[in-house]
């Protein structure tokens, strides 16, 4: 082939492979993939892991599946990094409710979730237990009336100390949910266990056994961690109500009202990213990295004093419960050590059974040994001239020797009674 001016060129030719052969091809074009360093590898597993799946139930009851990680959790709820492990599924926390600026924290018993103004967020989403309080929530978000004047979901809550009703905010209503999910679940956990215990115990008294010791011996080492985790419970229900601080910064819809009207100051500017305000005031504030985090929001609520009496009733009505269930497992554990000193002294009564007995045979022994040795010594194959005398036989003298020691067991017997040995 020639070009118009007459110099001979080569023509670019294009070969398409197809087939297995084109990816063989392909594949060495491209070359070996690149290699993750273990630095690379490690970053990506804690980028992986970071990554959590939430169920995010917003004010109106709608509900969702999220996979959101710390950053933009942190970012979405203003709290801390040791706020988020407190949720950690890897992690073993007690029961903890925290209130912070901008987010409730709720860590009781199944329910790992965080309570914001607006939307609910539940970590572990996969729990079984997780769905009922996810319906509850959903069905009391659904049927709750609107407001007229804010176009806003509202719960109407029966206060009985004063006789009225009294509209909650969304904070509250999920609360509630949570604090009721819990309470649940701890007096479920109580009921079945009564319902085991209390035969269990009935029949251990009835016969004493080890399969009986031990059956009763596992009942009350879930009764002693059932009674501790309603105890933390009970315990954390009222620190809240003694501390009206702590209850005052739970108003997170009032707050955030607050601060639109331009008179509660944020540590948290909505559109900075607290993951960099974190790091500033971990910068400026070095010496005190064991600070509470609590600090920071009593001074935030200066000037924001909310009617907390609303809390305090909700509050009281879920420590009245656990109080209740706290109850039942202290007359458990009463019936328990009952049924202990019942046993014990059964034990004890055939203890003494057995030694007033060993008494009677080593006395009975001690009364056929001595016609034994008298006996014997006369079945001597020895002839002595005592043995001559017309005035000693030998069966006269056994059954003699034999009714000497009866009457000889019958007096020390009547003894051991009269002094207390026996009864």
């Amino acid at each position: 082939m020639r070009s118009p001016g007459g110099n001979p060129t080569t023509a670019a030719t294009t070969t398409t492979i197809r087939g297995p052969r084109a990816s063989k091809v392909a594949a060495a074009v491209a070359g070996p993939p690149p290699q993750l360093t273990p630095a690379r590898r490690k970053g990506a597993a804690a980028a992986t892991a970071a990554v959590r799946e939430w169920l995010v139930v917003k004010a109106d009851g709608r509900s969702q599946h999220e996979e959101v990680g710390k950053q933009p959790i942190m970012r979405r709820t203003g709290l801390q990094p040791r706020d988020l492990r407190v949720l950690d599924p890897l992690l073993s926390y007690p029961s903890t409710i925290l209130g912070r600026e901008r987010a409730i924290v709720i860590n009781l018993e199944h329910v790992k979730a965080i309570i914001t103004s607006s939307e609910v967020l539940i970590s572990n989403a996969m729990d079984p237990l997780i769905e009922p309080l996810v319906q509850d929530l959903r069905a009391r978000l659904t049927l709750s009336e609107r407001s007229p004047e804010q176009g806003s979901p509202k719960l109407m809550m029966d206060l009985p100390r004063s006789g009225s009703t009294k509209v909650l905010p969304f904070e509250f209503r999920a609360l509630e949910v949570c604090l009721e999910s819990a309470c649940k679940s701890l007096e479920w956990e109580t009921s079945a266990l009564e319902k085991e215990a209390y035969p269990a115990l009935d029949e251990l008294t009835t016969k004493v056994s080890t399969l009986n010791l031990e059956n009763v011996r596992q009942l009350k080492s879930r009764l002693v961690a059932i009674t501790g985790r309603v105890q933390k419970v009970r315990d954390d229900v009222e620190h809240l109500l003694d501390d009206d601080i702590h209850m005052a910064a739970m108003y997170l819809t009032e707050k955030l009202l607050h601060r639109e009207a331009g008179g509660l100051s944020s540590r948290f500017d909505l559109d900075k990213d607290p993951i960099k305000l974190c790091e500033e005031r971990d910068e400026d504030e070095h010496d005190d990295d064991d600070k509470d985090w609590t600090d920071g929001d009593n001074e935030s609520l200066s000037g924001f004093k909310p009617n907390i009496h609303e809390l305090e009733m909700l509050l009281e009505a879920y420590f009245v419960q656990t109080d209740g269930i706290l109850n039942k497992l202290s007359t458990l554990r009463e019936y328990v050590d009952d049924t202990e000193d019942y046993i014990n002294i059964m034990l004890d009564d055939k203890q003494n059974q057995l030694l007033q007995m060993g008494i009677v045979l080593t006395t009975a022994t001690l009364v056929a040994t001595t016609g034994i040795i008298v006996t014997g010594f006369l079945s001597i194959n020895v002839h002595i001239p005592l043995y001559n005398s017309p005035y000693i036989k030998f069966w006269e003298t056994v059954i003699g020797l034999t009714v000497v020691g009866i009457i000889l067991y019958i007096i020390v017997h009547i003894w051991y009674k009269k002094s207390g040995l026996l009864q």
